[in-house]
């Protein structure tokens, strides 16, 4: 079994109405809220989207190991095609974006057995749900790591709320902040950008940079960028602090 002491913020995406449900095939490891436990329904969504990539890899060995965007492919999956899209845009390489796009597709999946669904993978959230939801920011060691929360309006759902780190987890980053949150409707985009802006960040004085570039981003709600006891939000984002929430 695996060790899931490290994914308590799974808690902080408030969705208390919703049965919550888990699962976990290879390295794809989800929490999941719906009307009821899908879990078959999600196997097989899983299954499909993991298949998709595998045989994607196998035949383009350089999509999983590029840091750097690659060339549109017209013939490829969706899924494969949104990653590529988000990178494009981020400036990544297209594996930045597939916990979000994995998260995003299995969430819309979902939505024909559900009618509310909350999707979260290794940090990377899709949520459509009908009532006002709260997500937490997990920000490793960072004095402000589970001090505050994202308010999610129903109005705006679909949507997404992605986050990378430089400190924890094990994506690869190459800055430094606690935590880089990025909120947009497109689950693969937000995932790339997190990426994109954390790479940004290695010092404090790095934080406006990272603002500027998202600012540059129109398909983006906004973002949250936390570095030791600094925090800075650009956005439609309404953050609120969690002990007000629970």
């Amino acid at each position: 079994m695996k060790d899931l002491r490290q994914r308590f913020y799974r808690t902080w995406c408030k969705g208390n109405h919703l049965t919550p449900f888990q699962v976990a095939i290879k390295e794809t490891d989800l929490w999941l809220r719906a009307e009821r436990p899908l879990i078959d329904e999600t196997r097989e969504l899983v299954f499909k989207y993991r298949a998709q990539l595998e045989k994607y890899i196998s035949l383009n060995p350089e999509f999983k190991t590029s840091l750097f965007p690659l060339n549109y492919d017209p013939f490829a999956p969706k899924l494969i095609k949104e990653m590529i899209l988000a990178s494009q845009e981020a400036g990544v390489g297209p594996m930045a974006a597939v916990a979000g796009a994995m998260s995003q597709a299995i969430g819309r999946g979902l939505l024909r057995y559900s009618k509310e669904v909350i999707v979260e993978n290794g940090g990377d959230i899709f949520v459509c749900v009908k009532r006002p939801t709260f997500v937490g920011i997990f920000a490793g060691s960072s004095p402000l790591s589970n001090r505050l929360a994202i308010h999610l309006s129903p109005s705006k759902m679909p949507m997404a709320v992605c986050t990378s780190s430089g400190k924890i987890g094990h994506s690869l980053s190459r800055g430094n902040a606690d935590a880089v949150t990025v909120v947009a409707y497109n689950a693969a985009l937000a995932d790339a950008l997190a990426t994109a802006i954390g790479n940004l960040i290695k010092t404090k004085g790095d934080i406006e940079k990272g603002i500027n570039f998202a600012k540059k981003i129109k398909d983006i709600l906004g973002v949250i960028i936390i570095l030791d006891d600094y925090l800075a939000a650009w956005g439609q984002i309404e953050l609120m602090p969690i002990r007000g929430v629970r």
